[in-house]
């Protein structure tokens, strides 16, 4: 039965990301409602196979921050964080306050406020970067702004996810300035020998033989989240470290080996995290959902247009680099899936962090496509009145 579900269950996949190309969208939203369809409170609860979709979803969680921290090398990172901090404080302030008044407002209390404001705040870097390989858009002068306004959002995470971590496990004060002392620590010391001795790091992984080259990289991954992890550091942040420490023709041949295990895991996060949501949680709070979508769209609209102005683009360019930013994803349900599996934190947590991802993943995309044509039918209007 076993092998039954899980066939089952890739193959809906399958089928999903299908119908997720064909629409033009991302498939996030349409894994995690094929998790809620089949999950706590669905159709056909699936049983037996729990042990094998937690490890996936974790090791997805790992693939996704490691192949990101590869889209960066130490050097971009640094120069990236010198342009766009102006942008990323804006950004930061902006966009994680909605979540954590929400929080407040619905008696979650501080560990609930930390949590939301993560999942309002951070866009979502595999959305950004698939939409706009997908219109044509990454030579266009306002790319960069927004890629540095990621690379900020990104270096942010590696001090808020130990923060979280350390809160929801119930630590001292004490405890969580260790924990982020750590993260920092570790930090410095990764972009310092990325810098510096990059290449042996590359070398040390490196192989001309595929099976020997995936088997080191997935083997030293694994190895650096679960210590990161024992540490108090967040896995996910261990793994993007790692990534940023390898450069080079290594980075680019790893990115290629690992996307489609990437895929396959992340993929498995996504369900996971809808098995684990009760979809008859969902409806109370979509309301509040709605609400967070509006407000925050518009925040990271603001933030794209301001950090592109101060870069001299022009008025379709900041449009565009707005609305590039808007949609959130995979580390959204990331903090979501940590603060709802610590007990922490109430289980509509999870049915918001579901209900307010579904919509921004789908409106990110949408927000991105249509931006031009609406800016330029503004255009229009205002030239003939």
């Amino acid at each position: 039965m076993a092998m039954i579900q899980l066939g089952a269950v890739f193959f809906g996949l399958g089928l999903l990301g299908r119908v997720a190309r064909r629409a033009g969208i991302s498939p996030i939203p349409l894994y995690l409602i094929g998790g809620l369809a089949f999950g706590h409170g669905g159709f056909v609860p699936l049983q037996g196979i729990q042990e094998f979709t937690h490890i996936a979803s974790e090791i997805g969680v790992v693939l996704l921050l490691l192949l990101l921290g590869l889209e960066y090398s130490a050097s971009e990172l640094t120069t990236g964080l010198k342009k766009s901090w102006m942008a990323g404080v804006l950004d930061l302030v902006l966009n994680s306050a909605p979540g954590a008044i929400a929080a407040i407002l619905l008696g979650w209390g501080t560990v609930g406020a930390l949590a939301m404001a993560g999942v309002t705040y951070i866009s979502s870097s595999g959305i950004v970067a698939k939409v706009l390989g997908d219109l044509g858009r990454l030579g266009n002068r306002e790319t960069p702004v927004v890629l540095s306004v990621l690379v900020f959002e990104d270096l942010a995470m590696a001090v808020y996810l130990p923060v979280l971590t350390a809160v929801l496990a119930g630590v001292s004060f004490l405890g969580g300035l260790t924990s982020v002392g750590i993260s920092l620590f570790a930090i410095t010391v990764v972009l310092v020998v990325a810098l510096k001795y990059g290449r042996f790091i590359s070398a040390i992984v490196d192989s001309p033989d595929h099976e020997v080259f995936l088997l080191k990289l997935l083997g030293s991954a694994l190895l650096v989240a679960g210590i990161a992890s024992q540490l108090q550091v967040s896995a996910a942040v261990g793994a993007f470290l790692l990534g940023i420490a390898i450069s080079g023709s290594t980075a680019e041949n790893a990115t290629r080996l690992l996307e489609p295990l990437r895929d396959l895991f992340a993929a498995m996060f996504f369900v996971v995290f809808g098995l684990n949501t009760d979809p008859r949680s969902i409806p109370p709070v979509l309301g509040i959902a709605v609400a967070l979508a509006a407000v925050t769209t518009a925040t990271k609209v603001f933030t794209g247009w301001w950090a592109a102005r101060r870069q001299g683009i022009g008025k379709m360019g900041r449009m565009r680099a707005g609305a590039a930013l808007v949609a959130r994803g995979e580390f959204s349900i990331v903090i979501a899936g940590l603060a709802v599996a610590s007990g922490q934190v109430s289980d509509e947590l999870a049915a918001l962090a579901t209900a307010y991802v579904l919509l921004m993943a789908i409106l990110g995309p949408i927000a991105a496509k249509y931006v031009e044509p609406i800016g330029e039918f503004f255009q229009r209007r205002r030239q003939m009145a």
